[in-house]
């Protein structure tokens, strides 16, 4: 199942994947700049189809 990003929310950050947590791939999306707080975003990743935040 793809998942498509959050139209309402441009992000200017950086184009890179980040690391998941659980496989490591760096195969990943950003879906949110915001996670629960500010200075977490929300990421989910393409290799084992996992969301995960990440620290900014």
């Amino acid at each position: 199942m793809r998942r498509d990003l959050d139209p309402s929310v441009t992000t200017s950050g950086a184009a890179e994947g980040a690391e998941c947590p659980y496989c490591e791939s760096t195969d990943t999306i950003r879906e949110h700049p915001k996670g629960p707080s500010l200075c977490r975003s929300m990421h989910y990743c393409n290799s084992c189809e996992q969301p995960f935040e990440k620290f900014e």
